[in-house]
């Protein structure tokens, strides 16, 4: 075998990225709901990104507090809660796993290779994997707001690598390049290729994505040929 393991990106890559439109407009509703101004709301949203994905803002209520209070609006408290219903919600209607991606993730375990993810994520994305049909099929799953590290941060693949038991350059890398994941993969010693599905490129909301000139695929069922 050339690989002995694979490791996945979520978002993007086994489940579509959010409509980058569709997510500034819930958010615009979000905040006139809140009292709040939209554009600055959206700033400030995306400002404290980083902070969402370490788990350093613990949840959407905490997040949008803060933000409320920076902004210097107060809604009450019943309109933030309901405010994280509608995203929690948004969140669940848009994880949906793309329909060729258990049957591959199938096909890799059944070949003997081993399987992880590695996901850049904020609270709700652990909570709504569970439903996703895709767990028992990942060996190790690593969220970074669990975790408090995020791609491109070494430690993050090689916590996937210890617990998987394989070494860098036994590790295939499925990813579609934000949080300038791949370069991130290639630099631990991993083999890194970049998923960029045609059909997704115009409207996808990405953050901190990468130039990527190394190995590309277009659909997840190109993994099973990488490991032939």
């Amino acid at each position: 075998m050339k690989y002995k393991a694979v490791i996945f990106d979520l978002f993007g890559t086994l489940i579509p990225n959010f409509s980058e439109k569709e997510y500034r407009q819930i958010m615009g509703d979000v905040a006139i709901n809140l009292l709040a101004p939209p554009e600055p709301f959206w700033e400030q949203w995306m400002a404290t990104f980083t902070e969402s994905i370490l788990g350093i803002s613990p949840d959407n209520e905490d997040k949008i507090t803060r933000i409320c209070r920076t902004l210097g609006v107060s809604p009450e408290q019943n309109k933030i809660v309901q405010t994280c219903g509608v995203l929690f919600d948004y969140e669940a209607r848009s994880m949906v796993p793309r329909p060729e991606a258990a049957e591959v993730l199938s096909t890799i375990q059944q070949k003997g290779y081993k399987t992880g993810l590695i996901s850049d994520c904020s609270s709700n994305t652990p909570i709504l994997w569970e439903n996703t049909g895709l767990k028992s099929f990942f060996e190790v799953t690593i969220f970074s707001c669990a975790v408090g590290i995020k791609k491109p941060d070494p430690c993050i693949y090689h916590m996937a690598l210890e617990k998987l038991k394989v070494k860098p350059r036994d590790c295939l890398y499925i990813g579609d390049g934000s949080s300038y994941e791949l370069t991130g993969a290639l630099k631990v010693g991993m083999h890194p290729v970049w998923i960029r599905i045609p059909d997704e490129r115009e409207d996808n909301f990405r953050i901190d994505e990468e130039d990527w000139d190394g190995p590309v695929i277009s659909s997840l069922k190109e993994v099973l040929d990488l490991l032939q």
